[in-house]
């Protein structure tokens, strides 16, 4: 005979929460659901975020790449190596022949493309204000530490 565990997760009293709590759950949630759907992609967040920084500012050495996408150089180092991977990225020599930058490739355009179209479907269906919500949250970036 087979038993059957049924679990019931409640959903916790959110009005009690303080602000940063509420911040770091919301992010850490949609950066999930985000996640799952790039996979269809073969990208992760930190995949798109990295082609969102070579698509907006063009070539760049790997490690000034880990400082404009926030990360630390060994975790832009496995980044790129599943974006090279898949074809998402390439490795050019720079002008002076010492080193290699990293640019985006036609194959990393169309996925970003197709990433911000996820983004956009994940976030529409919640009946919340996007835009307003963007601001805010640009707010509150720019308050706690520069973008660059």
């Amino acid at each position: 005979m087979l038993s059957m565990l049924i679990i019931v997760v409640r959903m916790p009293n959110l009005d009690n929460w303080p602000t940063p709590r509420l911040l770091s759950t919301a992010a850490r949630m949609v950066e999930h659901s985000w996640n799952e759907r790039l996979a269809s992609l073969s990208l992760t967040h930190a995949g798109a975020i990295a082609l969102e920084v070579l698509e907006t500012g063009g070539p760049v050495v790997q490690a000034q790449l880990a400082v404009k996408a926030r990360v630390k150089p060994q975790t832009m180092s496995r980044t790129l190596a599943r974006l090279e991977a898949h074809g998402y990225i390439a490795r050019v020599n720079e002008a002076n022949g010492r080193g290699q930058q990293v640019a985006i490739s036609k194959a990393g355009r169309r996925a970003l493309a197709q990433a911000y179209g996820l983004e956009r479907d994940l976030i529409a269906g919640s009946g919340i204000g996007v835009e307003e919500l963007r601001e805010q949250l640009a707010a509150i970036i720019r308050q706690f530490g520069s973008t660059d």
